[in-house]
């Protein structure tokens, strides 16, 4: 008995350069929107953290900690809904609602078993997931810096 040859996109290589040029446009969309979201955090956070008095004691830097995660839940939101969108539109999910699940598991890398996208567009959601974790991790790097700045750690403490 003979072996059929693997195909990774079984039956839709021809949609690779369609998945590789979507995922990388969507990579770099999301590299803009999470650069603007935190240069505006961060010119926005010391301002308003003084502005209200809040960096002169530890529930004021605490409450600045909690706006910051805040803004950068709502930029990883963004895009999120990005590639929801992209998913949408390219006919990857049924539906809009599919196509927010989908790509909120994608992105936060949990993975969904009861959710598949179209076959046709299954490198691109691989490609979500790398972005993910490159987007999220920035943002940690980020909560590290800003913690020891403006929140309620200071060097000492590490």
């Amino acid at each position: 008995m003979q072996r059929k040859a693997f195909s990774p996109v079984q039956g839709h290589s021809e949609f690779m350069f369609e998945n590789l040029a979507a995922g990388s446009g969507l990579v770099a969309l999301t590299v803009v929107i999470h650069t603007a979201g935190l240069i505006l955090v961060a010119s926005a956070t010391p301002y308003l953290a003084r502005r209200l008095g809040f960096q002169n004691h530890d529930v004021g830097r605490t409450l600045v900690m909690t706006g910051t995660v805040l803004c950068i839940l709502a930029i990883l939101t963004l895009e999120v809904w990005s590639w929801a969108i992209a998913y949408f539109l390219l006919g990857a999910a049924r539906n809009f609602g599919d196509a927010l699940y989908l790509s909120s598991a994608m992105f936060s890398t949990t993975g969904t078993g009861d959710l598949h996208p179209d076959e046709a567009w299954r490198l691109m959601t691989a490609l979500e997931g790398v972005n993910g974790i490159l987007m999220i991790g920035w943002s940690t790097a980020y909560l590290v810096r800003a913690a020891t700045r403006h929140g309620p750690f200071r060097q000492e403490h590490f």
